[in-house]
């Protein structure tokens, strides 16, 4: 047997306009945990899917070699029967349906005509243990799950199926840390036991603390593979290989800092949630925030963050203000949807730029220009030129690439679709500017892109507030920042006293 157990020969992909891969070859040892790198757009995902048969055999050329075999794999069902299953960045989980459902979903153990629902409960079982969710009732709704349980359901489905190599997209871009180390060290545990897998990641310290092998892409070509049985491989190694250039600092720091009065400022904000049968999440939450600064929101994952930024954003998910106060430029203010809060200089920017940041289907200029059409109205008409000159100059201020403002957003990068929805806050122009994860599932250059855009907002008079799960992010571009738990504020720290000890310490502090 060959010491691959896949080989990708010369593969060519190409959509209207774009050559997406460009002889792209790429192989895979048996047993190894496989690291495909790049950024966004650079052709990991439609790579992957070529692989797996989402784009099918007769879209591209080139040859896919899997066990000594060549493979024509036509649908995904195709690749699954040889043992080869994806698992995507957007788990494909149906919330209402049990665990044990989930996990055997189009697979169903069958007697006679039937489904053996008992055998079904009793496998569903030894694949959750083998995830190491042994605590877990398989008659669990997945809906009733948090995000790291139900990324370890997707992979226990993929076990089922006696999958052999497995492929992870971006699997730890929704989790918090531990919930990251936790996956991490079941795909060593997988290893052990023979499995090959490739994890696509933008999470640098996590590439080279597991990879065997790490293969760059960028611009839809193969750059190189690094074997770490044979090098140190670095992060900033990785990084020159990706953008094609080295980069000295991750963080750019502002030239002119200049950090002015109070603008924002909350006073003992209290919430509870209906839909947690009136449950408080937010308790006499305090912190402010000054003209030019970006002030950081740290916490583990359900610490209240996002509770917090929705709450104050016009309350778009109904929660009931129990007690505080909210101050806008000195004036206490409490909005009632969030055009009231957007008018009054205060915009959000969701973590979930695809569901509810975003409409996909549109193109660049509508969505840039959705959230301030005032502004390009005459009478009753919008002012089309009026629009597409603004959407052109976001689109070359802030570097968003694409052909044209004519390109629907669902077809862009994700570093490129993050862009488009802070162009749209920026035709707004607002005073305050809540962010957050504004890097998540971003590439290394992206990122940098989005920090030089945050220092260029503050300088101009802006203030942002960051909500990260990334902690080194965090520490790198906030001037002061306050550290969540259990819905209340532990403490404030300055940005350059800040470490991750101390944000850990306040963030896990009773």
């Amino acid at each position: 047997m060959s010491d691959y157990i896949l080989e990708m020969k010369n593969i060519e992909k190409v959509f209207p306009g774009v050559r997406a891969l460009d002889n792209v070859s790429f192989k895979v040892k048996r047993g190894e945990i496989h690291c495909l790198v790049g950024e966004n757009g650079a052709g990991k995902s439609t790579l992957m899917k070529v692989l797996s048969g989402v784009w099918p055999y007769g879209t591209y050329s080139g040859d896919i070699v899997y066990n000594g075999n060549v493979q024509h794999f036509k649908t995904i069902a195709d690749s699954e029967a040889v043992g080869i299953a994806i698992i995507y960045q957007e788990l494909a989980l149906i919330p209402e349906l049990t665990v044990y459902e989930n996990i055997y979903f189009g697979h169903e153990n069958m007697k006679g005509h039937a489904i053996d629902w008992n055998e079904t409960i009793v496998k569903a079982k030894e694949m959750l243990r083998k995830v190491g969710l042994d605590e877990i009732d398989p008659s669990t709704k997945v809906k009733n799950l948090g995000v790291g349980q139900q990324q370890l359901v997707e992979i226990a489905k993929a076990l089922s199926k006696n999958v052999k190599l497995l492929i992870l997209d971006e699997p730890t871009s929704s989790l918090n840390e531990d919930d990251s180390q936790n996956l991490l060290e079941l795909l060593k545990d997988l290893q052990k036991e023979g499995m090959t897998s490739i994890m696509i990641s933008h999470k640098l310290k996590e590439i080279t603390a597991i990879a065997d092998t790490v293969t760059v892409l960028r611009d839809g070509a193969t750059i190189c593979s690094m074997d770490a049985h044979e090098q140190e491989i670095t992060e900033p190694e990785i990084i020159q290989h990706m953008v094609g250039r080295k980069i000295d600092n991750i963080y750019p720091k502002r030239e002119h800092k200049k950090i002015g009065e109070v603008v924002f400022e909350l006073k003992d904000w209290t919430v509870c949630d209906p839909e947690r049968g009136g449950k408080e999440i937010l308790h006499k939450v305090s912190m402010n925030v000054r003209e030019g600064e970006i002030v950081g929101l740290q916490g583990l994952m359900g610490a209240g963050r996002t509770e917090l930024a929705l709450s104050l954003f016009g309350n778009p998910r109904h929660y009931h203000i129990t007690g505080g106060k909210m101050y806008m430029q000195g004036k206490e203010k409490r909005y009632k949807n969030p055009r009231a809060a957007i008018d009054d200089g205060l915009a959000y920017v969701t973590e979930d730029r695809k569901g509810d940041g975003l409409i996909l289907i549109q193109d660049i200029r509508y969505n840039t220009s959705i959230a301030n059409l005032k502004a390009l109205t005459t009478g009753l008409a919008i002012d089309e030129n009026k629009e597409i000159k603004i959407a052109n100059e976001y689109k070359a201020s802030i570097n968003i690439k694409a052909p044209s403002i004519e390109q629907k957003v669902g077809n862009l990068s994700g570093g490129n679709q993050q862009k488009v929805q802070l162009a749209k806050w920026m035709f707004v122009g607002p005073k305050v500017l809540i962010l957050d994860e504004p890097t998540r599932g971003i590439d290394v250059g992206a990122k940098l892109e989005i920090y030089t855009l945050m220092n260029r907002l503050v300088e101009e008079g802006m203030s942002i507030i960051m909500i990260s799960s990334e902690l080194p992010e965090v520490l790198g571009m906030s001037d002061r920042l306050y550290v969540m738990s259990e819905g209340t504020i532990k403490g404030e720290l300055d940005g350059a006293d800040a470490t991750e000890e101390k944000v850990m310490a306040l963030a896990v502090k009773s």
